[in-house]
């Protein structure tokens, strides 16, 4: 394998997601690649890919390198933080096999991932499951043991001038299937008009679909300064404590914004300020409500979010599952029956126009003389 290229690198893929182009070479410190991760570097389709850390440990089954490598996009694993400090934004790397170099000089070395190292993690991940699933457990119930206010309501949320009572809330997390499930729902979000809660890269979601957050949720992170300038309503999610590291980037680019101080998720606090001011129904896009999306996330446990869909649980609808139902084709007979009853007006208005009714009347003259009757 010989590839050469420009580089990106950044120790946060979602930073480094933002500034890398096509063709160029990309370089993270990212163990255990996550789908959502996967799905926007193969969207942007690099060269290659240098990662410091393992894509895949075999900790639990991380599926983002599978995805990767099927999108015909080569990794280099496990070359060491050391890359960081050997090169710079924008150098013209080589990669020779296993081994990177810069101006002629060997700055890493590392493994090529294949298919078969994938799979092989993937098999040892199911069988560490168990484990896996064990401690997410018992770390989601100590988690809800100290968070379980948000289920008894003793919970002090902001002020918001967004009307949401009586209305659908679409609240859209930038997860593995967010595109898929906007698309399939995009005839709900035009009648129905619901409030668009985008919560943090998931106003740039909405914004992709041509749509305008009304309200966008999270700790500032990862939207963009576009979505930020939309005009949406902006809440702050902080720290229990009050602390909001987020707000700062906010004021700075002389905005305003409210502050939610909760512990758990942004996306804990979007169902949570939905429900507070009385929307009739939820609806989650991109959402993580698994053990893998927990895990891709760096969380141990999801006790906050365990206990906040327990609160809204009666009016949450997960786009996810509405999707897999509009996924399914429609039988052939359906189609034929529609394409009958789509000829018959079309055959009477024929038959009773005056500029055919000769036509007619020739094919029916045909037929008496071709059998004769």
């Amino acid at each position: 394998m010989f590839i050469k290229g420009k580089v990106r690198l950044d120790r946060r893929t979602k930073n480094l997601v933002k500034r890398l182009k096509r063709n160029e070479i990309a370089v993270l410190n990212h163990d255990d690649i996550d789908e959502v991760a996967a799905n926007s570097l193969i969207d942007i389709r690099p060269q290659a890919i240098i990662n410091a850390q393992p894509s895949i440990t075999g900790r639990y089954p991380a599926r983002g390198a599978y995805k990767i490598l099927k999108a015909g996009i080569p990794i280099i694993d496990e070359v060491g933080e050391e890359i960081f400090q050997k090169i710079r934004e924008g150098a013209l790397l080589e990669i020779h096999d296993n081994q990177v170099f810069w101006g002629g000089e060997m700055v890493a070395q590392g493994q090529e991932l294949t298919i078969d190292d994938v799979n092989n993690k993937l098999r040892y991940a199911n069988e560490n499951i168990r484990v896996e699933l064990d401690q997410f457990v018992e770390n989601t119930l100590e988690y809800a043991k100290k968070e379980k206010d948000i289920l008894l309501g003793n919970l002090e949320v902001p002020h918001l001038q967004t009307n949401i009572l009586g209305r659908h809330a679409l609240i859209v997390v930038r997860g593995s299937s967010y595109k898929e499930d906007l698309r399939t729902i995009s005839s709900y979000i035009q009648e129905e008009k619901p409030v668009l809660i985008g919560v943090d890269g998931g106003a740039d979601a909405l914004l992709e679909f041509g749509l305008t957050p009304d309200l966008i949720v999270g700790d500032m992170d990862s939207v963009s300064d576009e979505a930020l300038r939309s005009g949406a309503e902006i809440v702050v999610h902080a720290y229990a404590n009050g602390r909001a590291p987020g707000l700062q980037r906010v004021e700075s680019m002389g905005l305003a914004a409210r502050i939610c101080p909760m512990p758990g998720t942004s996306e804990d606090v979007a169902m949570i300020l939905a429900w507070e001011y009385g929307a009739s129904l939820i609806v989650a896009v991109g959402t993580h409500s698994n053990m893998i999306d927990f895990l891709e996330k760096g969380r141990n446990g999801m006790g906050s979010t365990f206990l906040v869909r327990l609160k809204v649980g009666s009016i949450l609808v997960d786009a996810r599952g509405v999707s897999q139902l509009y996924k399914q084709n429609l039988q052939t007979r359906y189609l034929l029956q529609m394409f009958a009853a789509a000829l018959i007006p079309i055959f009477i208005i024929l038959m009773v126009s005056p500029a055919t009714k000769p036509f007619f009347r020739l094919i029916m003259l045909q037929l008496r003389l071709l059998f004769s009757m």
